[in-house]
């Protein structure tokens, strides 16, 4: 039995983990792109459990900044940036549920250098911004292009880093809210979470009727943080299986590869994000894994691990893991 079948997918979601039809994405399927996760738009597409969608994603920059001569100042038009492909009917998902994505692949999709990563007008973990507010004047921009490829990230002639893709902006639509692309939350939306990979199966509380599923603001590689604010951003190929949970009621994302389970928590300051997740993995462990909270409060002390997904956003977000081999399965 593969660790997926073992997986809460596998396990209970409607499907089983089996996987239904394929339905593309594409530029002429989904028309515009969204700039905000919530309720109101009309699903581009209505799937089943099971079923796999292959995406077009652009990068976050809508494909604005084409080389190292662009200003973003005067390529982008904010906040109109971080475009996702969506909103995405699950049919059959109600509030209540919980919607497995699980990641299939991402390929880089277009002309080289297909990789963006900027600096940006006060937008950073160490500059000032509009919640860090200070008197200094503001980096100047610069772009950096990037060849990307399965082969690996070329930073420069001297070094080319592995290709580590994964999807930095991926939730459900809140009940009620419209919200921002560039904010993560309950719902899931711009984490950038480097484990947000192939291989990895997200959960999200299902808060609206049928789900409605976005994704976009793909990545070739990224480190703990997003420091400068912008990872490689790329647009994308990316390949994903939906399953549904029915009447499993979570407070926020979760993940399970086949090593490890994480909770996911966005907040400011950034030890209330660590809270949450931490939180949250103890009530995990407590209601399904056989300890009481305050055993599992001991456990995670000595056995949690904490990712940084970013430190930029108008929220920041960190996920709690603990390895399964310390579970008993």
């Amino acid at each position: 039995m593969t660790w997926l079948e073992q997986s809460y997918m596998g396990r209970k979601a409607v499907a089983g983990g089996k996987a239904g039809k394929t339905h593309l994405l594409n530029k002429a399927v989904q028309g515009e792109y969204h700039y905000v996760y919530g309720p109101y738009a009309k699903p581009v597409m209505t799937i089943r459990p099971g079923d796999l969608v292959v995406a077009e994603t652009e990068d976050a920059f809508g494909g604005a900044i084409k080389t190292e001569q662009d200003l973003p100042s005067q390529k982008l038009n904010m906040p109109f940036v971080n475009p996702q492909c969506g909103p995405i009917a699950v049919e059959g998902a109600e509030p209540g549920d919980v919607l497995c994505v699980h990641i299939h692949s991402i390929l880089p999709r277009g002309a080289q250098p297909v990789g963006t990563s900027a600096l940006i007008p006060e937008f950073g973990g160490l500059v000032s911004n509009g919640q860090t507010a200070m008197l200094n004047p503001p980096l100047p921009e610069r772009v950096m292009k990037y060849h990307v490829t399965e082969q690996g990230v070329k930073f420069n002639d001297r070094i080319t880093l592995p290709y580590e893709p994964f999807i930095g902006t991926l939730g459900v639509s809140p009940q009620i809210e419209a919200v921002l692309s560039l904010q993560p939350d309950y719902w899931g939306g711009n984490m950038d979470l480097p484990d947000v990979a192939p291989g990895a199966v997200v959960y999200f509380p299902v808060l609206h009727k049928d789900a409605y599923l976005y994704l976009g603001d793909c990545h070739g590689r990224q480190g703990d943080g997003e420091l400068c604010g912008v990872a490689v951003e790329m647009p994308s190929t990316t390949t994903i299986q939906v399953d549904l949970i029915k009447n499993w009621r979570i407070a926020w994302p979760r993940l399970e590869t086949a090593d490890m389970i994480m909770t996911i928590g966005s907040a400011r300051p950034m030890e209330d994000a660590a809270r949450i997740a931490y939180r949250e993995l103890t009530r995990w462990l407590a209601s399904d894994y056989g300890f009481d909270e305050l055993e599992a409060y001991f456990l995670l002390t000595q056995a949690g691990r904490m990712r940084v997904g970013n430190m930029v956003d108008p929220k920041y977000t960190l996920g709690a893991s603990i390895l399964k081999s310390y579970l008993g399965n």
